[in-house]
């Protein structure tokens, strides 16, 4: 089941993808981690799918990462008595802490977090950014806008406050509970909805530990100005261009992508990218030309990897969907316009033996033509380096540890395979060149280069190969030697 693509396929699972049958065809066409978007759906519902994954994993002995996305605090207007409203441009609004009905005149905004970060000017986004609000006279529990954009307003529909940092936790009640659940299953990742500042990650942080790891998914113009911050304290990265497209002007949005995507690279994040990437294949059986373009260009970005949402979770063409997406993945990446970008846009080595060994280890299998780079890996770091400088050689992440292989299906180039311990570093080195091959990666003659961030246990004892630390051991092995 080895994939002959770097980049990664996430794929969410809802009404049209919640069966066996279908999360084990979607898992064929080349789905490497699962979503469940905690926005929709049961527990028992989520609980059944990832069931499922596991089965579908046990069954093809192939790790498979699943990732658990918190819905996040969503900000609504309250209810109006004719159920919806026109509101004129040019009007005046009032927006307040009042439950009773609205009108034309009016209507509740049962969110006070939102009128105490208000100041004279704020536009308010109402309805996904189709109307626009501008906030004149404001107290602790009212706002009077004037109507920029007007349009049709009905009941619960949603209120974004761009570059504004409003003062509320990413976690709500529901979203508290749902963790709750998610942790007791044993999921691989955490995604955090409406990322704002450092804190927000160090807070849930400080519920997760490093039992998952944590997904920041960039979708408030805020985040951009703690960027490299959140990015440091994540595990990965998510760029949900759906609500950052709300509250960005469309234009700025490709500029916000790039910009999150070098970063990630620079500092060793695995980054993916989501949000509409194949849209019109929610209803038809192929995308747009400008929907291909669009994962090409991620893909280009040497991003780890590329998000299906509706297409997989709620259309009507899923298998479909994962289809296409795995023939541009695998189209562009085989362009040596792609090789020289990847090139072009590499990182410089930070100062750290981590680092120097890493770059070495892709300097050393360019100039041998060795087709792959074996990491001995306990948490994921070693390999994480590996992938950070994105070499020609496939990745193989060799861990003893079943929660860091299903979070490496995340990582670009990496191919992660659960290794029994050894007490003797050669009887290591032996075995992962004997699972090389039988993942066919290398043949007999072929050499391999190896990293590890091995270390003796004892001034004159034996080495401990799989060890939490910096990478310090590189090592060229000819496949078929002792």
């Amino acid at each position: 089941m080895r994939r002959h693509r770097h980049a990664k396929i996430v794929a969410t699972l809802g009404p049209a993808s919640s069966t066996p049958e279908m999360i084990e065809k979607l898992f064929l066409a080349g789905v490497d981690n699962f979503r469940l978007n905690f926005s929709h759906g049961s527990h028992e519902d989520h609980h059944a799918c990832y069931n499922i994954i596991r089965s579908i994993e046990k069954a093809y002995n192939r790790p498979l990462g699943i990732i658990a996305d918190l819905q996040g605090p969503k900000l609504r207007v309250g209810m109006f008595g004719e159920k919806e409203i026109l509101l004129q441009s040019g009007n005046y609004f009032r927006l307040d802490l009042n439950p009773e009905a609205g009108d034309e005149k009016r209507v509740c905004l049962p969110h006070p977090e939102i009128f105490s970060a208000l100041e004279e000017g704020t536009d308010l986004l109402l309805d996904d950014g189709k109307l626009r609000l501008r906030v004149g006279s404001f107290g602790k529990d009212y706002a009077i806008t004037q109507v920029i954009t007007g349009g049709i307003l009905s009941n619960r529909k949603g209120v974004n406050v761009p570059h504004v940092a409003l003062p509320i936790s990413p976690l709500t009640e529901k979203d508290r509970r749902d963790l709750d659940f998610v942790m007791g299953i044993g999921v691989d990742w955490i995604a955090l909805s409406f990322v704002q500042r450092p804190e927000d990650v160090e807070e849930l942080r400080g519920l997760v530990g490093k039992k998952a790891g944590i997904i920041s998914k960039l979708e408030k113009p805020m985040a951009m100005t703690y960027l490299e911050d959140i990015i440091r304290l994540s595990d990965a990265v998510m760029v949900a261009r759906g609500d950052l497209g709300v509250e960005m002007a469309p234009e700025e949005v490709p500029s916000a992508q790039k910009k999150i995507i070098k970063s990630c690279r620079a500092i060793g994040r695995p980054v993916i990218v989501a949000t509409q990437m194949l849209d019109s294949m929610v209803h038809t059986p192929v995308p747009t030309r400008a929907e291909a373009s669009d994962v090409a260009t991620a893909i280009y970005d040497g991003v780890d990897a590329v998000m299906l949402s509706a297409e997989s979770a709620s259309g009507t063409y899923p298998i479909e969907s994962v289809t296409m997406m795995n023939r541009i993945i695998e189209c562009v990446e085989q362009d040596p316009l792609y090789r020289s970008m990847l090139i072009t846009s590499h990182t410089e080595a930070e100062a750290t033996p981590s680092d120097a060994i890493t770059a070495a280890a892709r300097q050393v299998a360019h100039t041998l033509s060795s087709k792959v780079i074996a990491t001995l890996t306990n948490s994921g770091s070693t390999t994480l380096r590996a992938a950070r400088e994105r070499p020609m050689a496939s990745i193989l992440g060799l861990t003893p540890n079943l929660a860091t292989a299903r979070r490496l299906t995340l990582v670009w180039g990496t191919h992660p395979v659960v290794i029994e311990e050894s007490g003797s570093i050669n009887e290591t080195f032996k075995r992962a060149s004997e699972i090389v091959q039988q993942e066919g990666f290398a043949e007999t003659g072929d050499e391999v280069v190896i990293t590890a961030a091995a270390a003796q246990l004892q001034k004159s004892g034996p080495f401990m190969v799989f060890k939490t630390g910096s990478t310090r051991l590189l090592r060229i092995m000819k496949i078929g030697d002792d």
